[in-house]
């Protein structure tokens, strides 16, 4: 790969013919058309925030520079950004008027500045590297470069080793923020569009159901000219959740729900039996884990591990010892009620704490409480052969 330096750039010549696709949230050209300002191996515009974009004029106008801007030259002569497509991104949308900066305690957008100060963000030199190479020495290059600032997360730096058809395809649907279906998507998935956390939990999902990696996956879809496959298994799997929950809840959101719809979704469900039960446990102060009711539930309850209930503390643990000790030698038994009316050598056995386990007299599974009134310390063994009895 080589890389020539230029310094006769100036932002007005970046900003010509700028365009910004608001609906996308992403810059598309420049240099009256000759420059792509966001090829699909980009990430989204994440600057759009009120501050690091006015960051970025304001370090303009106070002469600060912007650092070094890279460009690569496609085999058809047109240039794309390497690295600076968010602050290119930003000066446009500055100088095109789409938001606002302080000067003097006053906002003031770009057309309303004085003609000395217009000129002075427009006559700003930027340092452009120029690089020509192979696919692979460009993108290798991408991910050298994107290291600093805020960094690459996975699915940005897949979408760049992998761009082509198929991302374009994906990104517009899972990393468009105007698409109307994030509301629902939101309640299930953590993260943003613009991160692309949606597509990559869509190829996460779709991937692991063909029992690949999600590398694998866009490897070898690359090339294809719709995404028919990831976006019907991703739908599918929310309708799957929709369908069996009749409510959302916010425990609901980072569940991995692939998994959980592989798993389960060959089951038939009440929907309102268990979103009856779900309001149940979710309202269980001896529940710990809120998340783990949901696998709980479409497992029929069988793991209460998923729950981590309550267990009792050490204070109750310790009265509950000694008060069972202090019985068993005035009756010449075992401190462990199973042991005591066993025929085991155990049977008048007076156990250490350390040798017991606190127990829920009634099981928690079928309604017993995690207090002291239902609490009992059995030896280990027994303990462990009791379980939900």
């Amino acid at each position: 790969m080589k890389a020539e330096l230029r310094t006769n750039y100036t932002v007005e010549d970046i900003c010509k013919g700028f365009v910004y696709n608001e609906l996308e949230g992403k810059g598309l050209y420049g240099l009256n058309g000759d420059l792509i300002i966001q090829p699909e191996f980009q990430r989204n515009y994440i600057y759009a925030d009120g501050k690091k974009d006015v960051a970025v004029i304001d370090s303009i106008l106070k002469g600060y520079p912007i650092g070094l801007i890279y460009f690569n030259r496609r085999p058809d002569g047109k240039l794309e950004i390497l690295d600076g497509q968010q602050r290119i991104t930003s000066i446009g949308r500055f100088v095109t008027g789409k938001f606002a900066v302080q000067i003097n305690g006053m906002e003031h957008f770009f057309s309303g500045l004085n003609e000395e100060i217009q000129r002075k963000i427009l006559e700003t030199k930027m340092l452009v590297y120029i690089c020509e190479g192979e696919e692979a020495e460009i993108k290798e290059w991408f991910k050298t470069i994107n290291i600093a600032g805020i960094p690459l997360n996975e699915q940005e730096l897949l979408n760049a080793l992998y761009s082509g058809s198929f991302v374009t395809k994906a990104k517009e649907s899972f990393s468009n923020s105007r698409n109307s279906n994030i509301a629902i998507w939101s309640c299930f998935i953590n993260g943003s569009a613009g991160r692309q956390d949606f597509l990559h939990t869509a190829l996460e999902w779709v991937s692991a159901h063909n029992n690949q990696t999600i590398e694998q996956y866009m490897s070898l879809h690359r090339n294809d000219d719709n995404i028919t496959e990831l976006q019907t298994y991703f739908d599918t799997v929310i309708d799957w959740i929709d369908g069996v929950f009749k409510d959302t809840t916010s425990e609901m959101r980072g569940l991995e729900w692939g998994s959980l719809y592989e798993t389960y979704h060959t089951n038939g469900y009440n929907a309102d039996k268990v979103w009856e039960r779900v309001a149940e446990l979710l309202a269980d102060d001896f529940v710990t884990n809120k998340k783990g009711i949901f696998e709980y539930v479409l497992g029929g309850e069988a793991d209460k591990r998923l729950l981590n209930i309550r267990i009792f503390d050490e204070r109750t643990k310790k009265a509950k010892y000694q008060e069972q000790t202090n019985e068993a030698k005035s009756k010449g038994g075992s401190n462990c009620p199973l042991c005591s009316i066993s025929d085991t050598p155990n049977k008048n056995k007076i156990w250490k704490i350390s040798e017991m386990d606190a127990d829920h007299v009634t099981a928690w599974s079928k309604g017993g409480a995690t207090d002291a009134g239902n609490c009992q310390l059995l030896c280990k063994t027994h303990n462990r052969a009791k379980g939900n009895k």
